[in-house]
């Protein structure tokens, strides 16, 4: 907790409690099935709960504001930022069922009633949304081709709806079809870890 208190010092008790829970809830499913690599859950909290709430130091979602979580695996970015938004609705989907079945059980535990977690692959889902979030499932033209289509054309936000991407390293290459859209936000001027030195929150707008 000191970690996420050390970046968010305002949260409330109840969001405290629920951050606390994270790091035993998913130990637990990670004895039963590989959800995080063995080696990174001694690195729980830094690698995947600070860097998931990186997304809050880029923009913070409005009330009943509708978030994808596309590819969520384990439940990341969307878990620890339903706890950070807990007024906001959160949509989490990844097509490996047995993913899905341990984000339920770890929004169940944690008393999220801002998730819902479904299997499904990106081309099924008929929805419109404010922002679909995601951390590195794929690369960037791609995953704009699996959600183009899918962005509300009702603005809530200071930031146009659109895309906020989790990825690390060179991006040059990857970013310069969308160079006039895309802008980077490097983690590291938010975090002061080293683990961040080279990760960045990519942001497109897609309407």
């Amino acid at each position: 907790m000191d970690l996420i208190l050390k970046y968010f010092p305002e949260l409330t008790e109840r969001q405290k409690e629920q951050f606390a829970a994270l790091p035993e809830l998913y130990a637990d499913w990670n004895s039963k099935i590989n959800v995080i690599s063995r080696k990174d859950m001694d690195n729980f909290v830094e690698h995947h709960v600070l860097h998931s709430l990186s997304v809050a130091k880029v923009i913070k979602f409005k009330t009943m504001a509708d978030i994808m979580d596309l590819g969520t695996g384990g439940g990341f970015p969307g878990i620890p930022l339903a706890i950070m938004f807990p007024d906001t609705n959160f949509y989490l989907v990844d097509s490996i069922g047995k993913k899905i079945k341990v984000v339920q059980d770890v929004a169940q535990q944690l008393g999220l009633k801002n998730v819902v977690a479904e299997q499904i692959r990106a081309e099924q889902v008929q929805r419109d949304f404010d922002f679909v979030v995601s951390r590195a499932v794929t690369d960037l033209s791609q995953f704009v081709g699996w959600v183009r289509g899918k962005i509300s054309d009702i603005q809530y936000h200071k930031l146009p709806n659109g895309i906020i991407y989790l990825k690390g390293g060179d991006l040059t290459d990857e970013i310069a079809p969308f160079r006039k859209k895309v802008r980077l936000f490097e983690i590291s001027d938010f975090f002061s870890e080293p683990y961040f030195e080279t990760k960045k929150v990519i942001y497109m707008p897609l309407k």
